[in-house]
This record gives structure tokens, C-alpha cells and sequence, in this order.
């Protein structure tokens, strides 16, 4: 080991208990889509249809996840994480969305959960990543009010069964992709463009994440939101006000709803939908208490009011439409920065941003980077994946995070995304966000160098005298 790599290890020391992870989810990974009595989900059907998905990929296999969960545990605890956040399959867990349960489905989860408490590593369960029941698309989906009052009883369902065996739950995961990428630009499942339909559904899926907290009753459960810091390109009144439009509707109409009850005035007022969704009763739900905030964080933006230019952050792989309600004129400019296999500029002050102002701005909250990783274009040599890119990312952001911690914010853990290489949405397996390497044909995994620097990160923080930083 060099010196600097000494040094830098040495510096990424975290309080004692601080969690690190890694994280996946359930369409992603698990494959099995027709087995033990899952049903049919949005994304299944999306990916199905043609030109949604890059090359025609699917998720009917995926990386088989649902058959090799035990090789898979097994290899988290040679990572050594302390904690691994997965997502349920909601159609497992009650084909159509609602009614009857499939005991199959919440049999499967309680196996998972056994054999990573057996394994010495803690289960964070998200409820929702995106993965809507077919049949409840079909009645609407997310714009749908019925669809939050669905989720509710799902969550019920999920806690009720898997109460003793995980301890920690998030409710719904990026609200904001599940509402403006599917019901907006169409770029996710279920790939509607229906700009006043994405507003409902960002209400509904904001009132599902409050009924859930209210039905579960659990001793700890958390939002997640994915956050962006928004600078504008210059300071011209067109880029200062198409920054806090973005800002806006990415950050503050989830922020402000789930921590303080509200949604931000400008916000509603940049909206071209009448605000006839929102119920007596509803914000008071959605502000219902929870005892973390799970942050997601990959980027940062840079926006302009002027005209010409990127029309969205995007890096859609099928021409989509705008996800931007009621600011479509809104561009996305670089900044300069190094970016990502997904076209994403690299910018670590960006997590220390958003975690500072969240911590600012808002009502006291522990927090946890639930997700942050990046893409690149993995290349094997000789059996080993030297991906130094992905190292220096993982490592300038856990950077970033002791420096959020030594400002004062009450952050307690950081996840990577992804656990293992896996179907990336509408790309397809064309990118790869992995710390393990899997081979799509042979479905065999690879630690990446990335996956080992990691391990010995966390291998060090397990053994340093606790600090009081």
C-alpha cells in the first residue's frame, strides 16, 4: 500500500456505528418474474414493449438473484458490509397490488432476511422501487388516489410478516423518478406522457409514503429521496429563476412535504395543473413522523433559463419527452466536470450541499446516503476489473461525507450503488454500476477492485477506536 493510499484510508475513519453498506433492488436483480406466484409488474410490461428498452432487454432472468441469494450473502459478508438495503417486490407480495397475499412472495423475503442476520448483516427493506402491480396500472397507477390507499395495506402486509426480522424500512423509494419519469417524460415504466398525470402521482406516491408510516407503526422507518445540489449557469435572472424552479420540483416538493408538511407556493405556482388533488388532511398524513431520512445522491446540476441547449438531465437511451413539468424550457448545461458512463458530472461537494442544507433548512433528522455510486465502462483483464473511476468516485463521496459529519450533520450511513452489476432500467445490462462484476451469460460474479478497496474501508472502521467526530 502507497502512502497516499494510506492516508487516504486513514482519513475516511467514521463514528463509531456508522453504517456501510451496499444496495440493490428487487426488478433489478431478482429475475424469476413468473415463479411462485409473482405477478406481472409495469416494468415487466414496459420492457416487453418495443423500443422502451435499450437493445430489448428484459428482467426475466436479471442476474437470478431470486435463486442465488445465499451465493450472494455469502459474498456480502466476504465484503464485510455491516448492512444491505434491498427493495421488495410489491407484485410478489400480492400479484395484483391488492387482496389476497402470495405467501410464496413473503416467504422468499423472510429466507433473504434469515441468512443476512445469520450472516452478521443488518436488512434495510424499501417497500417501493418502482415496480407497480400491472393491474393497478390498469386502473390508473400512480395518478390514481385508490393506488396510495393500496400501498398502505401492502405495507401493513410487508411489516406485519418481516417485523422480527428487519429493523429498518423506507417507504418509497425517489418519488421523483417514479412520478415525472413514468408519467411525464416516459422514459420509465410505465412510460406515459401525461404531464398533469405526473404531478397526481407525485401527490399520491407522497401520501403513499405517509399511510405507509401510519400502517406500519414501526419503530423505525424512514422517506427516501434522491437530491440534487442545482446551481445556475450564470447570474442572469433566466438561469437564477430556472435554478430555483428545478430546485423546486426535484428537491423541495418532496423535502417540504415529508419534513414539513407543505408543498413550496412557487412550486405549485410553476405548475400548469390545477391543485384539485390535494385533500383535507393529506399534507398532515404525508408529515407523518419518521426517524430517518434516506438520501440519494449521484450528481449535480447545472441549469439555464436561456434558450437551446440540453432539454433534461436525462441520459435516456430512447427519445423521451421533458420530466420538468411546467418548466420544459428549463436547459441542463456542464459544468466541466468529469462525468460518469451515464453522462453525469462528477461532483462530491454536491453530497456535502445537500446534506448540509437538509440539515439546515429543515426539522432535526438523522440521515443516510442510501444510494450513490456510478457507471463506467468496465473492462476485464486477465479475470480483474481495475476500476480505479468507480474507486475514486466511492471514495470522494464517502470523503464527502465525513465532511458532512465533521459540520454537524446527523448522518449515519452510507450505502453504494449497486451491489453487483445488474438490468439498468431503460439501458438495459448496457451499463454497469456494480462493485461486483457479473457476467450476464454465465451469471458469475467478480469482485471489482472497487468491491475490494471497499471491503477494506469497512474492514478498517470496524476495527479503529470509536471516535466521537
Amino acid at each position: 500500500m502507497t502512502t497516499q493510499e494510506e492516508q487516504t484510508r486513514a482519513g475516511l475513519r467514521f463514528p463509531a456505528g456508522f453504517t456501510l453498506g451496499a444496495a440493490t433492488s428487487a426488478y433489478q436483480i431478482e429475475g424469476a418474474v413468473d415463479e411462485d406466484g409473482r405477478g406481472t409488474s409495469i416494468w415487466d410490461t414496459f420492457a416487453k414493449t418495443p423500443g422502451r428498452v435499450l437493445n430489448g432487454h428484459n428482467a426475466d432472468v436479471a442476474i437470478d438473484h431470486y435463486h442465488r441469494y445465499r451465493d450472494d450473502v455469502a459474498l456480502m459478508a466476504d465484503l464485510g458490509l455491516t448492512a444491505y438495503r434491498f427493495s421488495v417486490s410489491w407484485p410478489r407480495i400480492q400479484p395484483t397490488g391488492s387482496g389476497k397475499v402470495n405467501q410464496k412472495g413473503l416467504d422468499f423475503y423472510k429466507r433473504l432476511t434469515d441468512e443476512l442476520r445469520g450472516h452478521g448483516i443488518d436488512p434495510w427493506l424499501t417497500l417501493y422501487h418502482w415496480d407497480l402491480p400491472q393491474e393497478l396500472e390498469d386502473k390508473g397507477g400512480w395518478p390514481n388516489r385508490d393506488v396510495a390507499y393500496c400501498f398502505a395495506d401492502y405495507a401493513a402486509t410487508v411489516h406485519e410478516a418481516l417485523k422480527d426480522h428487519v429493523h429498518t424500512f423506507s417507504t418509497v423509494n425517489e418519488p421523483w423518478c417514479a412520478a415525472f419519469l413514468g408519467y411525464a417524460s416516459g422514459e420509465h415504466a410505465p412510460g406515459r406522457r401525461e404531464p398533469q398525470n405526473a404531478i397526481r402521482g407525485a401527490h399520491h406516491l407522497n401520501l403513499a409514503h405517509g399511510l405507509a408510516v401510519q400502517a406500519m407503526g414501526a419503530r423505525r422507518v424512514g422517506g427516501c429521496v434522491n437530491l440534487y445540489a442545482v446551481d445556475p449557469a450564470t447570474d442572469s435572472v433566466e438561469d437564477l429563476d430556472a435554478a430555483r424552479r428545478i430546485d423546486g420540483l426535484q428537491n423541495r416538493f418532496f423535502l417540504d412535504a415529508l419534513l414539513l408538511g407543505r408543498y413550496p407556493e412557487d412550486v405549485l405556482d410553476d405548475l400548469p395543473v390545477e391543485i384539485d388533488f390535494i385533500q383535507p388532511g393529506d399534507m398532515k398524513t404525508i408529515n407523518a413522523p419518521i426517524d430517518l431520512l434516506l438520501v440519494n445522491y449521484y450528481s449535480r446540476f447545472t441549469v439555464s433559463g436561456a434558450p437551446g441547449g440540453k432539454q433534461s438531465a436525462s441520459a435516456a437511451p430512447t427519445d423521451t419527452g421533458s420530466p420538468w413539468v411546467g418548466s420544459e424550457h428549463v436547459s441542463f448545461v456542464s459544468a466541466g466536470h468529469p462525468v460518469t458512463a451515464m453522462g453525469w458530472e462528477i461532483d462530491e461537494s454536491g453530497l456535502v450541499e445537500v446534506l448540509t442544507r437538509v440539515a439546515r433548512e429543515y426539522p432535526a433528522i438523522p440521515m443516510v446516503v442510501s444510494e450513490n455510486g456510478a457507471a463506467f465502462d468496465d473492462e476485464l483483464v486477465d479475470g480483474r476489473i481495475h476500476d480505479r473511476e468507480r474507486q475514486g468516485y466511492v471514495e470522494a463521496h464517502l470523503g464527502a461525507c465525513k465532511e458532512a459529519i465533521d459540520r454537524g450533520v446527523p448522518l449515519e450511513g452510507y450505502f453504494a450503488w449497486s451491489l453487483m452489476d445488474n438490468f439498468e432500467w431503460a439501458w438495459g445490462y448496457g451499463k454497469r454500476f456494480g462493485l461486483v462484476h457479473v457476467d450476464f451469460e454465465t451469471q458469475e460474479r467478480r469482485l471489482k477492485d472497487s468491491a475490494l478497496w471497499y471491503s477494506e474501508i469497512i474492514r478498517q472502521n470496524s476495527q479503529h477506536e470509536p471516535t466521537d467526530s
